[in-house]
């Protein structure tokens, strides 16, 4: 069975299809600047050269007939007909308390997607854009929604409640949803299998570090807590996002610099984090190469950010009452190895937590990077989220 994975941007479209035979990624590409001039296509299949398209797209629909068009060509396709696309899964945001889970989507799904605009409403209006868009380019293929807040949808009530008036959860649906929540059930699940840990009762904790960033604890692949809250601005430091604030700050900057709320929410999403701390770039290999050439902010940005990290995983291991595995994910946490020493020599050996140099100079692939005597298992473990999107998908329309 072959399964298109999609996941749309206000302005983007990522996909690949994936033969789920063999779980091998057939073709994945990307359309960019959707509805802005210079749209271009990149389709790349492997073994061949890559193939770029430079055409105007002036919304969603015209970007999915391109991405069908590319998989089907004659010389760059490679499937024959869209009758060999099974089904099409796509990442969708946020599904409010209403969806819980991955869900084969139908008129009610996309009204509770379109009744969640305001919870994400950088992300939901493309996501629904693009269901859509599948649906009249190729009726009658079921599409799958597959939700980033599905993970946090097990939290307990203890996790998931804010500490304001409970009408205010009856009324607006404002609770702790969490996101990167296909990652971290991506990771939390391949820790286990990869650890041979009790697939019951594993304690995991998912560090998903990247220019946006969450942490995630888990017992038997279940979450029991993670760090984003309502919206993704909640929890760690991130690239451009303040992450974990006094409430305070929005009303004191608004006051004093004679902004809206709106205008103080852009700040702690577009200005802050890694960016407005160190005044360099949210790209973190930018604010690296700065720290080492002595900017002191850019130093402290790192240093903040990689606290916070480790002051997230001391309450999760406190939550779950102890730790079986700790997992490093996505940009940062795949590819900084010094960031994932750091951390763990730093501040996790009250737990008896030890990182192996030589393990740890690793890339690419799952790997175990603790030492064989550390009384946690420390593993480095890519993402892959269109994977588990398609894998879920999979599951609903073989029913």
């Amino acid at each position: 069975m072959k399964i298109l994975v999609i996941n749309c941007g206000s302005s983007s479209l990522k996909y690949q299809l994936i033969d789920m035979d063999t779980e091998a990624v057939l073709a994945k590409g990307l359309c960019e600047r959707i509805g802005i001039a210079g749209s271009k296509l990149t389709h790349k299949v492997p073994g061949i050269e890559d193939f770029e398209l430079e055409t105007p797209m002036e919304n969603h629909d015209v970007a999915v007939k391109l991405v069908f068009d590319a998989l089907t060509d004659k010389d760059h396709g490679v499937v024959s007909s869209v009758d060999e696309i099974n089904a099409i899964g796509h990442r969708v945001l946020h599904g409010g308390k209403e969806i819980t889970q991955s869900t084969v989507v139908d008129q009610h799904v996309k009204d509770v997607i379109r009744s969640c605009f305001d919870l994400g409403p950088l992300h939901n209006p493309a996501n629904l854009t693009g269901i859509e868009a599948c649906e009249k380019i190729v009726p009658g293929k079921p599409n799958v929604a597959v939700f980033d807040t599905t993970f946090g949808m097990s939290l307990p009530e203890k996790a998931f409640y804010y500490a304001i008036p409970t009408e205010y959860y009856e009324k607006y649906g404002i609770r702790r949803y969490g996101f990167h929540g296909t990652s971290h059930t991506f990771v939390s699940g391949e820790t286990i299998k990869f650890g041979h840990l009790d697939p019951e009762k594993a304690k995991v904790i998912v560090c998903h570090l990247g220019n946006g960033a969450s942490i995630s604890a888990s017992i038997g692949g279940k979450g029991v807590d993670t760090s984003m809250g309502l919206t993704p601005l909640e929890g760690l430091i991130m690239g451009t996002r303040s992450g974990d604030i006094d409430p305070a700050v929005v009303q004191f900057l608004c006051n004093h610099e004679h902004i809206t709320v709106d205008e103080a929410l852009n700040v702690l999403n577009k200005k802050s984090g890694v960016l407005g701390m160190s005044g360099v770039s949210s790209d973190f290999r930018d604010v690296e190469k700065a720290a080492k050439e002595g900017n002191h902010m850019a130093a402290v940005a790192l240093d903040a950010f990689r606290y916070r990290v480790a002051k997230y995983i001391g309450a999760y291991v406190a939550a779950m009452n102890g730790v079986d595995a700790i997992t490093f994910t996505a940009g940062v946490g795949e590819n900084d190895a010094y960031t994932r020493a750091f951390i763990v020599e730093n501040y996790l050996g009250y737990l008896g937590a030890k990182i192996d140099p030589e393990r740890n100079k690793v890339r690419g692939k799952a790997a175990l990077i603790s030492t064989d005597d550390s009384k946690v298992k420390i593993f480095m473990i890519p993402t892959n989220e269109e994977l588990a999107i398609a894998r879920d998908t999979l599951r609903l329309v073989q029913g």
